[in-house]
């Protein structure tokens, strides 16, 4: 185990890099670680900080309205995929979710920003206590109105100067209720952010749809990282294709060290070192992640490891199992919404954040529809109906959010813990503790990840520099 992770930590990458396989467009089959060692934390890529701008700004949808307000964040043009959530709290932690990778996020909440942005400290884990990634994600923000003086006892910022150091451009002063109005009767539109300039019709050809981009590969871990827990003695390869620090958190403070491997990381050639497997959420259409889908297919008729999956995660479960997915016309982005446990018949209020979802009618045999969503009855969760692999849609780690459904993570540690038993039985040699050499050299964070700016800005250009952008990106 020791030379296959160490190679994939970068003496000698040994990650499949072949890109993912493109299939029709509307079609989509398919141990514990004791460390002394402190977790050193190198300092992430940053963008280069644009100063805060109050120039005019322009929200525009393509093929559809326009609208004009004024710039709290970034002097910088963008385009991507509008779309709102329904959250009154958590910006800071939405702005940072990896799911929303190339997104511009629109707020129904009228007044954002009124808290401010925290610090960047960390907890005992050396995870983020208020962020869920090291940047700001999403590509920009639509808010109503945003508060300029903010009042919070952790605030060190205000979300404008955050927006301008991160890059990110940002738009007050516009009608977001006719905004949601029109994403919700035509769905999830794409759209552009312009700064000081005067909208254009000729530049609709500009438009960059995140749906043709593969998300998941910008935003995963380009080598193995490492979290230790200090109290328990289980161990979990989880796949990041896109993880958040409080799915780190909801694992490793219930006793599970996490060693976390790229996205399209061969897991079932390392899965038998673990005590179980988790996939993380992520952007994105799931079906630019086919080598992710093959790993966990060859993962399930090798190993009979607990798995549990999230989000997209979850998604790419159904995959590998044999589901399809769909996109939703708007999605499902908020804090309050009802997911019906079908085995129990109660219902719970999650948090969630996802375009695409599992369509429950593909399920093989051996499945069955776990929750459901109680405003659109989309798919929210499915389970083996004799193996301990099971995965939802909504997020059970909930920042920001209700905790009703964080038992979920005892459940799934209940699987690890049983199958950790049933091997010391049939293998007592079984060895689940990385050397003490692997967790030293194992990075203690993500790898590699770029913030969302940078390559991503010129992608959304028009223009020669947008083209060669584009043609670098797809190489």
């Amino acid at each position: 185990m020791l030379s296959q992770i160490i190679r994939a930590a970068g003496l000698g990458l040994a990650v499949n890099t072949k890109r993912p396989i493109r299939l029709a467009k509307h079609i989509r089959p398919f141990a514990t670680v004791d460390s002394n060692t402190p977790r050193v934390q190198p300092t992430p890529p940053r963008t280069k900080a644009t100063p805060k701008s109050h120039d005019r700004a322009t929200f525009t949808i393509r093929d559809g309205p326009v609208f004009n307000g004024k710039s709290f964040g970034a002097a910088s043009n963008i385009s991507g995929e509008a779309v709102f959530t329904t959250s009154l709290v958590g910006y800071p932690e939405s702005l940072t979710d990896p799911s929303y990778r190339g997104q511009i996020l629109v707020f129904t909440q009228p007044l954002i920003g009124n808290y401010g942005i925290p610090s960047t400290a960390r907890d005992e884990h050396g995870l983020f206590r208020h962020f869920e990634s090291p940047n700001l994600q999403a590509a920009g923000v639509v808010v109503a109105d945003v508060a300029e003086q903010y009042s919070h006892w952790t605030a060190v910022k205000s979300l404008g100067e955050w927006c301008a150091e991160e890059g990110v451009p940002a738009v007050s002063g516009v009608d977001t209720r006719e905004i949601v109005t029109y994403l919700r009767e035509q769905g999830s539109s794409l759209a552009r952010i312009t700064i000081g300039e005067e909208y254009d019709a000729d530049q609709d050809e500009a438009f960059i749809d995140p749906e043709q981009i593969d998300l998941v590969r910008k935003v995963s871990t380009k080598a193995p990282f490492h979290v230790s827990s200090a109290t328990g003695d289980y161990h979990v390869a989880v796949i990041d294709c896109g993880v958040k620090e409080n799915i780190l958190r909801s694992l490793v403070s219930r006793g599970a060290s996490v060693t976390a491997f790229p996205y399209d990381y061969p897991i079932h050639k390392v899965a038998h070192h673990f005590d179980g497997v988790f996939i993380s959420n992520g952007p994105g259409d799931p079906i630019h992640c086919q080598d992710t889908v093959y790993h966990l297919r060859r993962l399930m008729e090798s190993s009979q490891l607990p798995i549990m999956g999230i989000c997209l995660g979850h998604q790419l479960l159904a995959l590998a199992a044999g589901a399809r997915t769909i996109k939703l016309k708007y999605g499902n982005r908020a804090h309050n919404i009802p997911a019906l446990d079908r085995t129990t018949g109660r219902c719970h209020i999650t948090s969630q954040n996802h375009g695409y979802a599992v369509d429950s009618n593909t399920l093989p045999p051996e499945w069955r529809e776990y929750f459901v969503n109680l405003n659109d009855h989309s798919n929210e969760g499915l389970i083996h109906q004799s193996r301990p692999i099971f995965g939802t849609q909504f997020h059970p780690e909930a920042k920001g959010g209700p905790m009703d459904s964080s038992y979920l993570f005892d459940m799934y540690l209940e699987n690890v813990s049983r199958y950790k038993k049933s091997q010391a039985i049939f293998q007592p040699e079984r060895e689940h503790r990385p050397s003490p050499l692997l967790v030293d050299l194992l990075a203690k964070e993500r790898v590699g990840v770029v913030p969302t700016t940078g390559m991503e800005n010129l992608l959304r250009m028009g223009g020669a520099g947008g083209e060669a952008a584009r043609a670098a990106s797809a190489a």
